[in-house]
């Protein structure tokens, strides 16, 4: 039996790998250790929560104490666990700092001095290579460039796993993958935040002219590569996920708007965000030489991704109706009051 301390394994791509542990993995043993703040969701695996091989403990992975006694009973160790949300971190940037950086470390020292853990993967982003020029593509070895609070954080975590590789030889595998989509993400994220306000026939809030670029990657070919990287990647090695889904943000929007069935008069162009990165690009030729490759295309990714959030509209509710609502003001209000209509229905 294998045992997987996996963190923040109640958010977005934690719990999809947690379910793809369990199944894929008949001598899985899993212990999801989450600190359910606004991200984190129990109904996200309620399916597997009475599962003999799956243990819930909840804590913050800040507390040296408790990490310490998880780690001493892991196999492998994945860490989702973070802040995330950019337009948060532009609200809030020490939180970030203090999840994504120093949480890092606790959980990298942690591994260190328990030689019973034979892997660490750790959870980064494509955003650290901040914004990339058309006809360039981003490999593992550029460096980095972060523009917000939330991708230097990543980058902060990257350099903390950096120097447990080459200090103590930890075996760590850093994955940089492209924007998630799929089942299970919280509204606040670009996809779920648009389909929600489709059904409910609300303006989506598109930030400055929507030609920002982003490679969309469906959440279970990302948890499959990952899967691949936590036991097959080599340790002390990088490597970018991407899925060649190029698109503008404002394709994403049409796109969802008819799937949903509802027009594109609901797009409202909106005060972009500080620091927008207007492209992002990632060469994964590198994880494609280990044998993985998407399975969804662009189509695909978002067609299953929004058919889900008409279907479990139970789960999106009750997000929508806890602090998300003050969130949203606080965030769209005073745009959108002064945003500027989409042309055409």
């Amino acid at each position: 039996m294998t045992t997987y301390l996996v963190t923040g394994g109640c958010g977005f791509i934690g719990s999809n790998f947690i379910l793809r542990l369990l199944r894929e993995h008949r001598d899985a043993r899993v212990i999801n250790l989450d600190a359910l703040t606004y991200a984190g969701n129990h109904d996200n695996l309620s399916e597997v929560e009475h599962d003999e091989g799956y243990r819930f403990v909840e804590g913050n992975i800040c507390h040296p104490d408790l990490v310490d006694e998880l780690v001493a009973q892991a196999d492998m160790m994945v860490n989702f666990a973070a802040e995330t949300h950019v337009d948060r971190s532009l609200l809030s940037p020490g939180e970030f700092i203090h999840t994504d950086v120093y949480g890092a470390y606790v959980l990298l020292d942690a591994a260190r001095r328990h030689p019973n853990v034979k892997r660490f993967l750790h959870m980064s982003t494509d955003e650290v290579y901040g914004d990339v020029e058309e006809g360039v593509q981003s490999i593992e070895t550029d460096l980095l460039h972060p523009r917000s609070p939330y991708s230097a954080s990543k980058a902060g975590a990257e350099m903390q796993c950096r120097a447990y590789i080459e200090t103590f030889g930890l075996p760590v595998v850093i994955a940089r993958p492209a924007n998630n989509v799929g089942p299970r993400q919280h509204i606040e994220k670009f996809v779920p935040l648009f389909t929600t306000n489709a059904l409910n026939d609300e303006p989506l809030p598109l930030y400055g002219d929507g030609k920002q670029v982003r490679d969309w990657l469906f959440v279970e070919d990302n948890c499959e590569a990952l899967d691949l990287l936590l036991h097959d990647g080599e340790p002390g090695e990088i490597y970018n996920i991407g899925a060649d889904n190029h698109r503008h943000n404002i394709d994403v929007a049409e796109t969802i708007l008819r799937i949903a069935g509802k027009p594109n008069s609901l797009i409202r162009f909106v005060e972009d965000r500080p620091g927008h990165d207007r492209r992002y690009h990632v060469n994964y030729d590198k994880i494609k030489a280990l044998g993985w490759a998407p399975r969804h295309d662009f189509a695909a990714a978002i067609e299953e991704t929004v058919d889900w959030y008409i279907e479990n509209q139970w789960w999106w509710e009750k997000v929508r109706a806890g602090e998300f609502k003050e969130y949203y003001e606080q965030q769209y209000g005073k745009r959108l009051a002064e945003s500027r209509p989409s042309v055409g229905g």
